[in-house]
């Protein structure tokens, strides 16, 4: 199975990486395209037998499954390059959110996914949201869903739930580390301990928080109730975060859907399906 990949920035390249170091696919099996010679160049060096193609034309004419990974205001150029080159036993797979499956299936003549990626398939954790489009049969969605979890846990998901879903499995990593970042600033500035060992403690911590979520059958609110005893040290500052961040989630989801929505509707007009009304989930 040759599986092709046009765009190597960031997310792409991650994939690539993560693909061939969990030993889903081996350098053989991938063929990649990219604006800038340089980053194909780093590619190959890192994986040798790698296929650098010399168009996206190239790319998708070769493979199997082709991924998408570039940003939602270059996939309608992108689909009149290739769409030519596609034939209808292909599994196109967009990596963007914003891209609708009507958008894809309405010019390509593949089978279309949408699947949300994640930074935390570095370490071969995390989750990929996979939107499955109508012309990908049982066979199809089980090869996909194969792939993707030697580099995380696949999760099919409906696409309305695209956007709410990412803030948590893509986006959701910032967001935390953010906070993290605030937390041990504050803390190295306030007692003078090792920013390095205070680092240490913050990502241990997340990580046995998230197996506690996910393996220890806790709930978020189980959890604090153990952690927080009445009356204790956790439970004061717990009451101080609850005060002070008061709305900010609320504000979070509405600027994470804001954003979105507007990318959807400049690509309703790129596509020419200005007429189409994706129903947003705060809109309920």
């Amino acid at each position: 199975m040759k599986v092709g990949f046009i765009g190597t920035g960031s997310m792409g390249s991650l994939l690539i990486d993560a693909f061939l170091s969990s030993g889903a696919l081996k350098p053989k099996d991938v063929l990649a395209s990219n604006r800038s010679p340089k980053r194909l160049l780093q590619l190959a060096d890192r994986h040798p037998g790698l296929s650098i193609c010399g168009s996206n034309h190239d790319t998708a004419a070769g493979s199997d499954i082709v991924f998408l990974c570039v940003k939602p205001l270059e996939f309608k150029a992108l689909t009149d390059e290739i769409g030519s080159c596609l034939r209808s036993e292909q599994i196109v797979v967009s990596i963007t959110s914003p891209v609708q499956l009507y958008h894809l299936e309405s010019v390509l003549p593949s089978k279309i996914a949408k699947v949300i990626p994640s930074i935390t398939h570095c370490v071969k954790s995390g989750t990929s949201l996979c939107v499955f489009g109508s012309r990908l049969n049982k066979e199809d969605r089980l090869v996909l869903l194969h792939l993707l979890s030697f580099i995380g846990v696949p999760l099919e998901i409906s696409e309305t739930h695209t956007r709410i879903a990412s803030d948590f499995s893509s986006c959701g990593p910032a967001f935390l580390s953010y906070f993290i970042e605030r937390w041990i600033e504050a803390a190295v500035e306030a007692t003078g301990i090792e920013e390095m060992l205070i680092s240490r403690l913050a990502g241990e911590m997340l990580l046995g928080t998230g197996k506690l979520l996910t393996e220890g059958e806790f709930t978020p609110q189980e959890l604090q109730e153990r952690v927080a005893v009445r009356g204790g040290i956790t439970a004061e500052a717990l009451n101080h975060l609850r005060n002070s961040l008061e709305g900010v989630f609320e504000r979070l989801i509405t600027t994470t859907h804001d954003k979105y929505d507007e990318d959807v509707a400049k690509l309703d007009l790129q596509f020419g399906h200005s007429g189409i009304i994706v129903e947003s989930p705060l809109d309920r």
